[in-house]
């Protein structure tokens, strides 16, 4: 048995009516390890927070185990029931169909209820305390830290700024728009300075080009806290833009982890492929399969339309598309189509081609597509 020394100060935990919202609202106490006997210990010297033999629903058959770095924003990158917001209860000690063990450092989080674990969180359904203004929101875990008012000051305005509602700080939660609650929930996740941040989709209600300012500098904050942050998305620019790590989820278990350009480069299997590009691959058609259990596919940014030069490179690939649709969205052009390999309209495919500019491409147009040898993709099949 290992004795630890439990320092736990002042918590509030607010649950949503349906027990599916929950933010962890104040600073916690430090919980200090006595006697480093974990069974974790070596892998724990790599990384803060490890979690082993993780199910992330009741029925599944086997588990995994993954460690996240103190200092390091981890993405965790899958669709919709990938698994994601069950990873997430289970690091932050809340009701879950997950199941697995949580350490942080030696100290085995798993039996600590949510009150006794250094954890912050904002889910996509945010809470804010209804009763009180965005600067007391923000304020809130300040206070239960025993900071002085100029200090509690300067932070609420400093993270405020960054988060875009400076202007907001006198107004209720009730008076704000959507974006800027889940803004404001940020914010009073970010004041909490916890050991652990987990961030769940927390920019997804955000507007386009909010979202995109905002990832720049909240990738930025993040490092500056020196928590280990876990960030999930279905979106792969979200861990290019904020990631030093990325671990992939599909249908409630995980795939492959590692940097953003590792797993770019490098995708293991298709589902894998499909998590790291926006559109999903490309598949070749079935001549191209090699055996039953692999498959070879080029990515939508890697296909060359007419006219383009395929340069340093002997082997090129040949494909003729049929366009159904054309998008175009100022800096890029989306080529929509049905693709065969020497006019074998039984193996055709369809296709999205992804070019940088603005392309003259038409509907119903047949095009000879280009592809290089080297960025051809062979991927074991899901």
């Amino acid at each position: 048995m290992r004795g630890v020394k439990d320092l736990v100060d002042h918590t509030i935990l607010c649950v949503g009516a349906d027990q599916s919202t929950v933010i962890v609202a104040l600073k916690y106490g430090s919980i200090l390890p006595c006697c480093p006997t974990s069974p974790c210990a070596n892998h724990a010297a790599m990384s803060a927070l490890n979690v082993k033999d993780v199910r992330l629903f009741q029925e599944a058959t086997q588990g995994f185990d993954h460690g996240f770095a103190a200092g390091e924003l981890t993405v965790v990158l899958g669709g919709n029931q990938s698994g994601k917001t069950n990873l997430c209860r289970l690091l932050a000690g809340l009701p879950t169909q997950a199941s697995g063990e949580v350490w942080y450092q030696e100290q085995d989080w798993t039996p600590l209820s949510p009150q006794k674990r250094s954890v912050a969180v904002v889910f996509q359904a945010f809470v804010n305390y209804p009763n009180w203004t965005v600067a007391q929101n923000i304020a809130s875990p300040l206070v239960a830290q025993q900071l002085d008012a100029p200090e509690r000051e300067r932070i609420v305005a400093s993270l405020a700024q960054t988060l875009g509602i400076s202007e907001l700080l006198q107004r209720l939660p009730s008076e704000l728009s959507g974006g800027q609650q889940q803004r404001l929930a940020i914010a009073r996740a970010l004041a909490q300075r916890a050991d652990v941040l987990v961030l769940d989709e927390p920019l997804v209600n955000l507007d386009y080009k909010l979202r995109e300012a905002l990832v720049l500098e909240l990738k930025t904050l993040l490092a500056e806290t020196g928590a280990t942050v876990i960030y999930t998305s279905t979106d792969p620019r979200d861990a290019f833009a904020l990631g030093d790590q990325v671990l992939l989820l599909h249908e409630q278990s995980a795939l492959q982890s590692g940097t953003p350009l590792g797993l770019y480069l490098s995708p293991k299997c298709l589902a894998a492929a499909h998590l790291m590009s926006d559109p999903g691959v490309n598949l070749l058609p079935r001549a191209n399969f090699n055996g039953s259990e692999q498959c070879s596919a080029i990515r939508p940014e890697h296909v060359l339309l007419p006219g383009e030069t395929v340069q340093d490179c002997t082997d090129t690939i040949s494909f003729h598309m049929r366009v159904d649709s054309v998008e175009r969205s100022g800096d890029e052009t989306f080529v929509h189509g049905r693709v065969s390999k020497d006019g074998e309209l039984q193996d055709e495919k369809h296709w999205v081609v992804r070019r940088p500019g603005m392309h003259g491409v038409s509907v119903g147009q047949m095009l000879e597509l280009n592809v290089r040898g080297d960025d051809i993709l062979n991927l074991a099949l899901d």
